[in-house]
């Protein structure tokens, strides 16, 4: 008989590495899907999905992101309050002017699953203006 068995991950057995990406490599769709991707652990062997086991990700030169075709004009980024007359529209042009790490954030917001992990995942997201950050030290271990 086989005696194969399948092992699901569990909190404890989880290892979180960190990754650097330099936004000013990427077009903003592709960073948001690797750095989706790493914050998921789908690149691990013993990924489970109801685990929480990505790694961190620092996000440098966040002012240096690049879009392709028409956006700058024409993406917009939306809130609605939830009252009458709430809804509050921007320009990317705007929103990369005033806090261009919020566009990277929104981005890959919406590239990971909606559920509770959610939140969890996004806090291991560091993302910064210019190439310098305080991570140095868990980079090199």
């Amino acid at each position: 008989m086989n005696n194969k068995v399948t092992k699901s991950a569990r909190k404890e057995d989880i290892k979180r590495k960190w990754h650097i990406l330099d936004a000013k490599e990427f077009n903003l769709g592709r960073l948001a899907t690797q750095a989706a991707q790493i914050l998921n652990g789908k690149g691990k062997i013993n990924y489970t999905p109801h685990v929480d086991m990505g790694d961190y990700v620092v996000v440098i030169n966040s002012e240096k992101i690049k879009i392709s075709g028409n956006k700058i004009e024409k993406k917009y980024y939306h809130h609605y309050s939830g009252y009458p007359g709430g809804l509050k529209t921007k320009s990317f042009k705007v929103v990369s002017g005033d806090d261009p790490t919020k566009i990277i954030m929104l981005a890959v917001k919406g590239m990971l699953a909606s559920n509770r992990l959610r939140n969890d995942k996004l806090k291991r997201l560091k993302i910064y203006i210019g190439p310098e950050h305080p991570h140095e030290a868990q980079l090199r271990s």
